[in-house]
């Protein structure tokens, strides 16, 4: 899981090309979700809450850290699924297109990475 979330944060945080599998996409929103939750409550155990709405100084710092690469993964994840990234911006269909099954084989963005074979074949062929 952590091995996962390594590679989308760290190997590719601003990339905004390819492809990402559901299982990447999910793994990296997972361990998103259990950070904030622990920098939430380290947060209000430490008193580094502030607004009505009460959020931590470590969220909040937190969440600006991942916004980049978290756009760049969910960008990655409609090139799966053969949308273009642009569907991130529409509410609840895109959440519908990162739960939907990858596209099999290549399409206009990438290599299906299921299938990492496919572009040795490529490469092969030229």
């Amino acid at each position: 899981m952590l091995e996962m979330y390594k590679k989308v944060v760290l190997e590719n945080y601003a990339n905004f090309n390819g492809r990402a599998r559901r299982r990447e996409y999910w793994m990296f929103i997972l361990v998103n979700a259990i950070i904030t939750i622990v920098l939430a409550i380290v947060d209000r155990v430490c008193g580094l809450t502030f607004g009505a709405g009460e959020s931590g100084i470590l969220r909040t710092i937190y969440g600006l850290v991942v916004l980049l690469p978290g756009l760049a993964a969910a960008v990655r994840r409609m090139h799966d699924v053969d949308k273009s990234g642009w569907f991130v911006l529409i509410p609840f269909y895109n959440l519908y297109l990162a739960c939907q099954e990858g596209i099999a084989g290549s399409n206009q963005y990438g290599v299906d990475p299921k299938n990492p074979l496919e572009e040795i074949n490529e490469i092969g062929k030229e």
